[in-house]
């Protein structure tokens, strides 16, 4: 699978506007921060498929990317969690449609939760964690910014994220500055969206 064919194709500020549920999605969600506009970009090999920003709760919208003509295979980038600056009421629309959105679509395939390895998983990873063993939904566990860490702290966090994952959960050291882990990821997602 190409990844480098990456192209936006639209963001959806509610379930009416994302495109028609076909085709196969891989959706990426975690906290505020954690990385995931970077690792988008690595997985694509772009600087700018999706915006990055040091800024917390900066994609607000979710953002569907094609990986080809089709647009029958796409990567799709959820709002993040947790300490966004916005508004309760903001935050609290997003949780909503994130929720529908996990829930309900028929093309999601596997959900990528992007953590960042020098933090034990939050309450939020948790329940998103939970949620996926209840769906049964593939689910992998990205601890990224790994490379700010030496070799012994990345197998610590490691240890203390596969423990007691569901079997249907998998976890592994990234870094979207270094690539470790890239071919790994690119290959999780690519099985997932094969099916």
């Amino acid at each position: 699978m190409d990844f480098s064919r990456a192209h936006f194709m639209t963001s959806a500020a509610d379930m009416h506007r994302m495109p028609a549920d076909g085709g196969r999605e891989a959706a990426f969600i975690g906290r505020s921060n954690a990385g995931k506009s970077s690792a988008l970009n690595r997985l694509a090999n772009q600087r700018n498929l999706a915006r990055t920003s040091a800024t917390p709760g900066r994609t607000q919208l979710i953002n569907f990317f094609a990986l080809d003509d089709e647009a029958n295979l796409r990567l799709v980038d959820l709002p993040g969690y947790g300490f966004a600056r916005a508004p309760r009421a903001v935050q609290a629309k997003w949780a909503e449609l994130v929720e529908r959105y996990l829930g309900e679509r028929a093309s999601l395939r596997g959900v990528v939760l992007l953590a960042d390895s020098r933090h034990d998983l939050k309450p939020g990873d948790r329940t998103l964690i939970g949620w996926a063993e209840a769906s049964r939904l593939p689910l992998l566990i990205l601890l990224t910014k790994a490379d700010k860490l030496k070799r012994g702290p990345q197998n610590l966090a490691l240890a203390a994220a596969q423990k007691n994952l569901p079997d249907n959960a998998e976890a592994m050291i990234f870094s979207a500055r270094s690539g470790l882990g890239l071919d790994a990821a690119r290959s999780w997602i690519a099985t997932r969206l094969a099916k």
